[in-house]
This record gives structure tokens, sequence and C-alpha cells, in this order.
């Protein structure tokens, strides 16, 4: 018996003591990327895990978000650019300014700052530089580009564009412009509308054409054109019928089409890409024939 309490003695000894408040007490936040329990694996893995967790999403949400703010960032350029000129045409009172109305229109819809489009038209008004100009060119398969231009410098510019057109299957092409009309553009959502419903409701809203044709998001839409001047009749006369504008101006129309295979609307896309990116750009008008969910 004395042997065997002699061995229990002994056991207690070697037994090692847990400290209670190392089971339950974090170290100060500074300690976190070294913490003193590194050796025990339970902690370290836990710890390990939160903190690799959040720096993949980090890097994710910067993948994702940075792309996302750069295209939001031109996008905007674009816009105070196109107020510029609708102010140059109009003036700066969107009442007296159709044009400007439905671009501002088109600002808030995207969600730009209304600082930035109060910004944008005291520039315009202000602004003594710069010139608007159109450049006509021809693109892969023979579409037809028509590209808006505002610059302090227009000669650069043209050589800018020249460049993207020769790199990217293009060309000058004058006379361009006459193979498009400018006319009064009215989108609106187009989902579970019928074709029939669709030639009605541009009847009854007095427009003179409508088309299919698809947002950035492949949503559909329907396209209703009309004489410049009923622009602002059309719309609401559309929204008289329960629909849902998503923006009214003025646009350049094709009168004819140019139907590209598969090749050739990919290179015409890169094109159209590179010319939008440049800065000097404002928007591009093309007549290439679009296809609606894989049917012309």
């Amino acid at each position: 018996m004395a042997g065997a309490a002699a061995v229990l003695r002994a056991l207690r000894t070697l037994r090692p003591r847990t400290p209670a408040a190392t089971s339950f007490v974090l170290p100060p936040a500074s300690c976190l990327l070294y913490p003193p329990w590194r050796d025990s694996p339970v902690r370290t893995l836990q710890l390990c895990s939160a903190l690799c967790a959040g720096h993949n999403k980090w890097s994710k949400v910067k993948n994702i978000k940075g792309p996302k703010d750069e295209a939001r960032s031109r996008m905007f350029k674009k816009f105070s650019m196109m107020i510029r000129i609708a102010v140059k045409e109009g003036g700066p009172n969107p009442d007296m300014n159709i044009n400007l109305a439905h671009i501002l229109e088109q600002c808030k819809s995207r969600n730009m700052p209304k600082a930035s489009i109060e910004s944008a038209i005291k520039s315009a008004e202000k602004a003594k530089g710069g010139s608007q100009h159109m450049y006509e060119a021809r693109g892969p398969g023979g579409c037809l580009l028509l590209i808006e231009l505002l610059t302090d410098n227009y000669s650069r510019s043209q050589q800018d564009i020249k460049r993207l057109l020769n790199k990217n299957g293009g060309m000058p092409s004058d006379g361009a412009r006459h193979n498009f009309n400018r006319k009064g553009v009215v989108l609106v959502q187009g989902q579970n509308i019928s074709t029939e419903r669709a030639l009605e409701l541009a009847i009854e809203a007095g427009a003179e054409d409508v088309q299919e044709t698809e947002d950035e998001d492949e949503q559909p839409l329907l396209q209703f054109t009309c004489d410049i001047m009923d622009v602002k009749k059309v719309r609401a006369s559309l929204e008289g019928l329960g629909m849902q504008i998503t923006s009214a101006g003025l646009e350049f129309v094709p009168r004819t089409v140019a139907s590209l295979d598969q090749n050739q609307l990919d290179a015409a896309s890169t094109l159209i890409e590179a010319l939008n990116d440049c800065p000097d750009v404002v928007r591009l008008w093309d007549n290439i024939q679009k296809f609606i969910n894989n049917r012309p």
C-alpha cells in the first residue's frame, strides 16, 4: 500500500497545471499577429484561418472593386463631357434644353453624385477651350462608326483615333455620317412584352418605330424612335401606358444595318472598346445589327 501511495504522489507531481486565465483571456490586439500560444495547434489554426480569410476576401474585393470603380469613373467623365456639349448647344437650363435634361436624367439614373453634376454644368458654362467633332470611320466587316469627340487639340485626337483604327481593323470613312439620322430615342424595360404589344405601344405613343435591344447586363429593352421634337411627348405617352422608362434622349440611328459574322463581331467589339477608352471620345454610334437571344 505504501508503494502504491508513493506512485500516486509521483504521478501528481508530473501532471501539468493549466492556468485558467490563459484558456479564456485574449492578448492585446497588437499581439494578434504573433500570439503567445503559437505552439498551441487549436488556437493557432483558428487564428490563422480568420486572418487568411480576411486577406483573401479583401483581395477578391480589390480585384472586383478596382475595375468597377475605374469603369464608373470613366462613365462619369463621359457624362461630364456630354453635359458640356449639351450646354454648349442649348444653354445650361434643362427646362429650356431638352437634350441636357435627358442627359441629367441619365446621370441620376447611374447614381452620378449631385455635386459632380452641378460641377459639370458650371464648368461647361465657363469652358472656353475645346471643340466638338464628329469622326467618321469604317470598322471590321464594313460596319460604320460615328465617333463624337470633345478636345482642345483636334490634330492630336485625330491621330489617336487613326492609330486605334489601324491597330484594330478599321479606317477613316468620309460619308459614314450620311448613313445615320438624328432621332429621339426612348428606352423602356422590355420584359414579357410581345412584338405585337410593342408595335401597339409604338402606335399609341406616336413613335415612328420600335426595336428590341439589350442593356449592358443583357436585360431586354424596347427602343422607341421618334422625331427629335417629339421625345418628351412619346416619353410621357409611354409612361402613361405603364412603361418603365430607362432613358430618353437624342441619338444617331442608322438607316441601314450591317450584319457581321462572329469573328467580325468580336473584332468590332474590340475596336469599339478601344475607342471608348480614348479620353477624348464622348460617345460612339454604330450600324451593327444586334442579335437578341441568339435571334436576329
